[in-house]
């Protein structure tokens, strides 16, 4: 990484400054952005931290709780904080594709004229994703991957950036169509949301109860924030934390040349290259929030669990024994 001009947290980043200097405006632009969120936000660090990998990354996450934990809040606190459009989008089994993405329609002209969906914003919650046909989902997910919308022959590009939260609750199966395996692989991580703990969940009632006019600066601007993503692939990556991220991914396929009894015993199908991908760049923007100019083993195993928890599946002999896919992860870690 380059060093060039020293920058001013406070300003915007200079053409001159190198990767270094970038690097720490980034540290002290997502401490910050922290600060902010946790102003609505009262605990949830690890789904703070990883939604803001994920962004950084130019990645999509799969938030997967009960009603109630804040899903939405956390998105339009980012929303705002980022200075970013945001999008809301409550999916139902009757929700059409040209609900999501826009449609042609007939001008007073006798012209046809693109009016656009809700994708086209920079963050986009996709509220329980798994209520609505397959149809809808693949037309959302197809989207998400090419960052496009194809109307009507024509192609229509999405505004930079764009990050998509979706949002599923586990315990409701009824009326529900989940995603199959290559449409979740589109998602960069699976973050679940626990309850709160005992104190945290006081301070949420005391803090919802009361009349309070919370107040939340704006840290960073979206040209800032494609900086940012650019900084993140300049990041250099050892060739010992390359093969371990590989290693790790091949670790969860079952039947394969090199032997892994775990994953022959436990695991019906594994993880695609994609998830090396995604353990690498998460693990660059890992050791950036850290304060890191690279990222080591550590950093890997660190986001491995958001990585891998929706790309693996377990087989019956998993569930015979009582084994989570949290489990078997960790294991293979």
């Amino acid at each position: 990484m380059q060093r060039g001009a020293a920058m001013d947290e406070n300003k915007e980043i200079s053409k001159n400054a190198g990767d270094v200097e970038v690097a720490d405006l980034l540290t002290t632009k997502m401490a910050q952005l922290k600060q902010e969120l946790a102003k609505t936000i009262i605990g949830q660090e690890k789904v703070i931290n990883l939604v803001l990998n994920a962004i950084l990354s130019n990645g999509h996450s799969l938030l997967v709780g009960v009603p109630g934990l804040a899903k939405t809040l956390l998105v339009q606190s980012l929303a705002k904080v980022l200075q970013l459009q945001f999008g809301r989008i409550q999916f139902t089994p009757d929700l059409m594709p040209t609900d999501i993405m826009g449609a042609e329609i007939l001008d007073q002209n006798r012209q046809f004229s693109f009016v656009k969906g809700p994708i086209f914003t920079n963050l986009l919650l996709a509220d329980e994703i798994n209520r609505t046909p397959p149809k809808t989902q693949a037309a959302l997910l197809e989207a998400m991957q090419e960052k496009k919308v194809t109307v009507g022959g024509k192609d229509y590009l999405l505004p930079k950036p764009f990050f998509t939260l979706a949002t599923q609750n586990p315990i409701e199966q009824e009326g529900t169509y989940p995603l199959p395996e290559a449409q979740l692989d589109r998602f960069m991580y699976q973050v679940n949301l626990d309850y709160p703990k005992f104190e945290e969940e006081i301070a949420v009632v005391k803090k919802t109860t009361s009349e309070q006019n919370i107040q939340q600066r704006e840290i960073l601007s979206a040209k800032e924030l494609l900086h940012f993503q650019d900084l993140v692939r300049r990041v250099p990556v050892a060739e010992n934390v390359v093969e371990y991220a590989v290693k790790l991914t091949t670790k969860t396929r079952p039947n394969i040349g090199q032997v892994n009894n775990l994953a022959n015993k436990f695991i019906s199908f594994g993880a695609g290259p994609r998830a090396s991908q995604f353990l690498i760049i998460g693990a660059k923007s890992n050791a950036l929030l850290h304060g890191k100019l690279s990222p080591d083993i550590e950093d890997v195993q660190e986001v491995a669990p958001a990585v891998l928890r929706h790309r693996v599946q377990k087989n019956y002999k998993a569930e015979a024994e009582g084994l989570s896919i949290e489990e078997l992860i960790q294991k293979l870690i």
